[in-house]
């Protein structure tokens, strides 16, 4: 299994921007694919965005489309998230996880996940 590690999460206003990264371990990087998932307090963790092992698919929900931005570098092992114009709604832990197959919506098929990191809007 991959090992995933976030960063970038912290205390931003409304519409404001922040950058997530997650850096995997292991030299299959590029052989997975990727998606981000957030859990807001008394909410189940949903669905956020994912991308090919490729980079050629992407795929968003539809809460944050238009304003967020998955993309991934294959040579440093590191997929990102960019958030822009963040609501209060938007605050949650946010986690990255991979997969083995293609691109998909499902917790169930992710196998390995970070620890998260935790993103905050200020109204």
């Amino acid at each position: 299994q991959v090992q995933l590690v976030e960063s970038g999460g912290g205390l931003v206003q409304a519409g404001g921007s922040l950058r997530l990264s997650c850096v995997a371990s292991g030299r299959t990087f590029s052989s997975y694919a990727m998606g981000w998932f957030r859990q807001a307090p008394g909410k189940e963790r949903e669905f956020v965005a994912a991308i090919s092992y490729g980079g050629g698919r992407t795929d968003y929900a539809d809460s944050v489309k238009g304003r967020f931005t998955i993309s991934r570098d294959n040579a440093k092992n590191t997929v990102y998230l960019q958030m822009n114009s963040l609501k209060p709604e938007d605050t949650a832990v946010y986690y990255c996880a991979s997969r083995t197959n293609y691109v998909s919506r499902r917790e169930v098929d992710f196998g390995s996940w970070g620890q998260g990191t935790q993103v905050t809007v200020s109204s």
